[in-house]
């Protein structure tokens, strides 16, 4: 029997301007309660990585549960302090002075990725402690990310200090280590990583007063083990007696949780049908392009699954500007309504204006109460806006 993804429960299409992003608030309140099983039963804080979802409207509901935010420039730092209120971390492959300047007025964590990097800084950042913690980021020389370009320990990998760069520097002043290998990742990677973390940086550890486990756990990813997440902390916290945990997983908090919602303009032929949408995989969702991945459309298969084959492509001149290739129980025409899933995750904050498209208007919807919320559209301004 054919099957096909549903999407968000009770959602009206026909309600919305196209192309929307639409967050189902009641799937984000339950990737919460999974988080926060985590934060309990550990007692580890996990923050927002907002490099994977920043939409600050329903900042208010996350810092209910989630302690603070991880920025990696000082717009996203700044974004953190003003909306979400609780703490801030930041860390980026190489600071300017201003940069650092301004993280140290908004941070309660920076983080430095050489120690070029802190020996230059140093003497700012201790006008600051006290009040800012410090920490390195290092690379534990394990790869468990499938694609080298979303590897942070791939061979001649920026990011991240190596064991040997350790030799004759002084710690004094640092507070913590981060250490980041996952990409969608469950728990078992995260047990080999600690390993290699422990087994190169280990003598480091009891001088420290936290370590951040980075990101990467699709934590609340159907079949993910809480359980043994939950073991692998508890053991690190035995082991090492590290007074805080943190880790800082950006796709697992909107997992699931939205949706574009787009509109197909045209239908055409060339060595098949191929539906047109106004919404671009160019400008609206570059991941597609960039990974590549195929995201999943509400009621469409496999080509040939069901009765109707189409290639999803979107509006911009780009020639490949694809989305995929499905197939529908019933024909595609223009005016109808295409919802493809997962997309509140890195499509929303990655976003562009490409051929001058305009970007896709933002929407919450409550799939328990039923409250749709159109929180913001765009227009020309927001294109004009970046070009002078």
């Amino acid at each position: 029997m054919s099957t096909a993804p549903a999407g968000i429960a009770n959602l009206n299409l026909q309600a919305l301007p196209t192309p929307c992003f639409v967050l189902d608030v009641a799937a984000l309140r339950a990737n919460l309660a999974v988080l926060d099983v985590v934060q309990r039963r550990t007692g580890a804080k996990i923050l927002l990585a907002q490099k994977a979802f920043s939409m600050y409207a329903v900042y208010p509901l996350l810092r209910e549960v989630l302690h603070g935010v991880c920025a990696s420039s000082p717009h996203e730092a700044r974004l953190g302090r003003e909306e979400f209120g609780r703490e801030v971390h930041a860390f980026a492959a190489a600071y300017s002075e201003r940069d650092v300047r301004e993280l140290l007025t908004l941070c309660d964590h920076l983080l430095f990725n050489s120690f070029g990097q802190w020996r230059r800084f140093r003497d700012l950042c201790r006008a600051h402690a006290g009040r800012v913690s410090y920490g390195l980021r290092v690379n534990p020389e394990h790869s468990e990310a499938v694609a080298e370009m979303y590897s942070p320990c791939a061979p001649k990998s920026r990011l991240g200090i190596k064991r040997e760069a350790f030799v004759g520097e002084d710690l004094d002043g640092i507070s913590g280590l981060h250490f980041h290998t996952l990409c969608q990742q469950n728990a078992d990677a995260l047990e080999r990583t600690v390993a290699a973390f422990e087994a190169r940086f280990g003598e480091f550890i009891p001088q420290m007063r936290w370590i951040n486990f980075g990101g990467g756990h699709h934590i609340t990813r159907a079949d993910y083990d809480v359980d043994r997440l939950c073991r692998i902390i508890d053991g690190f916290r035995q082991r090492h007696g590290t007074e805080t945990i943190y880790l800082e997983p950006g796709e697992a908090v909107a997992l699931n949780a939205g949706s574009l919602v787009a509109t197909v303009l045209d239908v055409v032929h060339n060595d098949g049908d191929i539906a047109i949408l106004d919404a671009s995989a160019e400008a609206h969702m570059p991941d597609v392009l960039e990974m590549p991945y195929r995201p999943e459309v509400v009621g469409a298969g496999q080509p040939g699954e069901f009765a109707h084959d189409y290639r999803l492509a979107g509006h911009s001149c780009l020639a490949g500007d694809v989305i995929g290739d499905y197939s529908f129980p019933q024909p595609l025409a223009p005016g109808d309504k295409i919802e493809l899933l997962d997309m509140a995750i890195y499509s929303m904050v990655k976003t562009n204006t490409f051929n001058g498209l305009a970007l896709p208007s933002m929407a919450t919807w409550d799939s328990d109460s039923r409250e749709l919320k159109i929180i913001r559209q765009f227009g020309y301004e927001d294109f004009k806006g970046r070009l002078s």
